[in-house]
């Protein structure tokens, strides 16, 4: 004789927006912040002297298709 045995089937969770909102704005500042330091800094609105972050980033703006020579 078979017997039929059903698995249990995954029910979605459902994160309500305000929970998410927080993460969501801190990963955005962080991609804009390393966008800048990828970008631009080293450039016509450094914030720092020297050369250091231009030459620690220069293959990342390559990589990104900034251009930077």
């Amino acid at each position: 004789m078979t017997t039929a045995v059903l698995s249990p089937v995954a029910q979605p969770v459902s994160i309500p927006v305000r929970e998410i909102m927080p993460w969501a704005i801190f990963g955005g500042l962080l991609a804009l912040f390393a966008l800048y330091f990828v970008g631009t800094e080293q450039g016509a609105t450094a914030l720092f002297n020297g050369m250091y972050i231009h030459e620690f980033l220069h293959d990342a703006r390559h990589l990104l298709g900034f251009p930077c020579h």
